[in-house]
């Protein structure tokens, strides 16, 4: 029998469990799918920890969410997967697969519970007798070991799947550093460097456009990334001011000069 919170903490988990496993198939960005994916095994592993498998709900978040979905996530980046290309069906009869597939995991798992459901099972105190890791390890390298290394070689295929379709091949010699110069003085780009953000040396800051000698912002002094965001400060009009009264002042002390004389 279980407790009043080991139930309802089973129920609760396994609501977030499912959502993230439903969220992980539907999702159309793969980011996102990986990122429930890496939801749903930290349930996963408070499962085991809570029925006692402490070395497997630690691997399960160290090892697991920790390492092998930061791989994948960086895997996806890396190759570049977009929504549209997770929509185009690449191998033919894909979805017929993948639903057979669906549907034998479901009738395995069906089996596993109904045979765990009919048949005596040892107690988490026998199973843990000699200590949790010593019995893990007695199982899988007796009597799953098999099992083992065929998941071992599944991860190493991935790995190796992973690199191939990261590979591109180059169909053209790539341009020395001399073509892409001449190259970009024919397309009329900017050739010295960008000017520097501030406006006459009183400000420093990056959001802040330099102004040119007739008084307007200059364009490349700000990155393009800020104003796109909207975050420039425009400080043409103040500095314009600032410019007027100058010359104002300028041409007061010329006056004066000219009355002294």
């Amino acid at each position: 029998m279980t407790s009043t919170g080991e139930a309802v903490q089973f129920w609760v988990l396994a609501v977030v469990a499912v959502l993230g496993a439903l969220a992980t198939v539907l999702m159309r960005k793969a980011v996102h799918s990986a990122l429930s994916l890496a939801g749903t095994m930290i349930v996963l592993a408070v499962f085991y920890l809570a029925n006692g498998a402490y070395f497997l709900g630690i691997v399960q978040i160290v090892v697991y969410t920790g390492a092998v979905m930061m791989l994948f996530l960086f895997v996806v980046m890396l190759v570049g997967v977009t929504a549209a290309d997770s929509l185009k069906e690449t191998i033919r009869g894909q979805r017929l697969l993948a639903g057979l597939c669906v549907l034998g995991f479901g009738v395995l798992l069906g089996a596993g519970i109904a045979n765990a459901s009919l048949h005596r099972f040892d107690g988490l105190g026998q199973a843990n007798a000699g200590g949790n890791v010593q019995g893990l390890a007695a199982l899988i390298f007796t009597k799953y070991v098999f099992a083992f290394e065929i998941t071992g070689a599944l991860l190493i295929t991935a790995a190796v799947g992973a690199m191939v379709l990261t590979h591109r091949e180059r169909t053209e010699r790539a341009a020395t550093q001399r073509e892409l110069a001449e190259a970009r003085v024919r397309g009329g780009k900017q050739l010295p460097p960008l000017p520097a953000p501030g406006v006459y040396a009183r400000h420093n800051a990056v959001d802040v456009p330099a102004l040119l000698p007739d008084g307007t912002p200059a364009e490349l002094s700000v990155n393009q990334t800020l104003r796109a965001r909207g975050q420039v400060r425009d400080v043409s009009a103040e500095a314009l001011a600032d410019l007027a009264a100058l010359e104002q002042r300028s041409e007061d002390r010329l006056e004066r000069k000219g009355k002294k004389r």
